[in-house]
């Protein structure tokens, strides 16, 4: 038994040497680090961590600010035909809201933390907040449990910020069944204590550190849009891009994606960009404000890290947003056949668009995407797992770390950088 055992170890040591970083593989065959892979190092104050989840189901991503301040960005939920989606991580024997909940406590754990400080829902789809349908349990606070809903039913935010506080009748009062859930779940939040918000385009305030900002000057999380509102790049100043709804035609309403809410975070030279499901389609130019996307990405500016609107679908990540951001690293993350298109693919990588390397991690693509976009897809960094972006203190450089999310053993697959911000 010891010979097989030595025998594996090296085997897998070998394996691991073309997947870790040479730090963490030549631990692993010194056997220093015992018989498991190395996952993240401990976290510490003046380290600013940006999880995206791979749960095949949606869109969620977790930020760990320097002074230990949490936030989730979204908690999605999707129930696509089992065909068109990615395999659900770990498994399918919880809800993806569940396993983004145990996912949740865990970060909770690794910083000392007793709460989760902010939930910022950058819309009503259920790829972001939890689709209902005819099997999601009842809670007894009355809504169903699916994606946000059951992180709230074990980890209740402190703060929770989304684009319709109070009312959400803008652009029209909802219908969709998951976002009447949704707004369940937030009225019955407010009533338990959960201070709630609408989000404010310009507003420095709402993802202010919580704990220690005064420790981390250098720190600083935006509200980009919400609504079809943009930062001007003013103070907190912002400006109506679509029209008033009154007369427009029903192809020419802002949609739900377009009124995403997003952010830009900001930590010393290293700037982040997460924007929902914004849109850049303007059904070939007949409604010019339907391209939200590249207004916010002007806003934004050159960052070092950027997330993909919409999955990249189709109809998001054109050419203006993406010379706009320029990013080092991108992040798709994906969960369905459809994501990513190959024109969104073609646009990350161009070099047209913006010299210098770049790096693009996705969280779950699919094996017909993989082979659809085969042009494409065999230069991505990594095509599932969790992607974690970690910054240390003073924001000077980045890494990034691909995280197995077969398991909830946190065990690192790759490890990329240090990037210069």
């Amino acid at each position: 038994m010891p010979e097989r055992r030595a025998f594996l170890k090296a085997a897998a040591g070998m394996l691991t040497a073309g997947l870790l970083s040479t730090d963490a593989a030549a631990l692993w065959k010194s056997g220093a680090i015992g018989d498991t892979v190395p996952g993240l190092p401990p976290w510490q104050p003046g380290v600013l961590e940006i999880h995206h989840l791979d749960t095949g189901r949606g869109n969620c991503s977790v930020v760990i600010g320097p002074d230990g301040t949490s936030m989730m960005i979204d908690a999605g939920d999707a129930h696509s035909a089992e065909r068109t989606m990615a395999p659900a991580r770990p498994s399918a024997s919880r809800r993806a809201g569940e396993w983004i909940a145990r996912y949740v406590q865990r970060q909770l754990d690794r910083t000392g933390s007793s709460g989760l400080d902010v939930a910022f829902m950058t819309h009503l789809h259920g790829d972001h907040v939890g689709e209902v349908v005819a099997d999601s349990p009842r809670s007894a606070h009355g809504y169903r449990l699916t994606g946000i809903a059951d992180v709230a039913e074990t980890i209740l935010p402190i703060a929770m910020i989304d684009r319709g506080w109070p009312d959400y009748r803008y652009p029209a009062a909802p219908t969709d069944p998951s976002a009447l859930n949704y707004i369940a779940l937030a009225k019955s939040a407010a009533q338990r204590g959960t201070k709630m918000q609408q989000a404010t385009a310009g507003s420095t305030q709402q993802l202010a550190l919580r704990h220690n900002a005064a420790l981390y000057p250098g720190f600083r999380a935006r509200v980009l849009s919400v609504n079809g509102e943009v930062w001007t790049g003013s103070g907190n100043e912002a400006s109506a891009l679509f029209p008033p709804l009154d007369g427009l035609e029903a192809a020419a309403m802002p949609t739900e994606n377009m009124c995403s809410a997003s952010m830009l975070i900001e930590y010393g030279a290293f700037r982040y960009y997460s924007g929902g499901d914004l849109t850049c389609d303007t059904d070939y130019g007949r409604f010019p404000w339907h391209d939200i996307e590249s207004a916010v990405a002007h806003a934004a500016g050159p960052v070092s890290v950027a997330t993909a609107n919409h999955h990249g679908y189709f109809d998001a990540c054109g050419p203006t947003a993406v010379r706009a951001l320029q990013p080092r690293v991108w992040i798709v993350p994906t969960w369905h056949v459809s994501h990513p298109a190959m024109s969104v693919l073609a646009n990350l990588f161009s070099k047209e668009l913006y010299p210098g390397d770049r790096s693009v991690f996705a969280t779950g693509v699919t094996a017909e995407a993989m082979l659809t976009n085969e042009r494409f897809s065999r230069n991505l960094a990594s095509s599932d797992g969790h992607v974690v972006v970690r910054v240390p203190a003073g924001g000077h450089e980045f890494s990034v770390h691909v995280i197995n999310a077969e398991d909830e053993a946190g065990a690192m697959v790759k490890s990329f950088g240090p990037f210069a911000t």
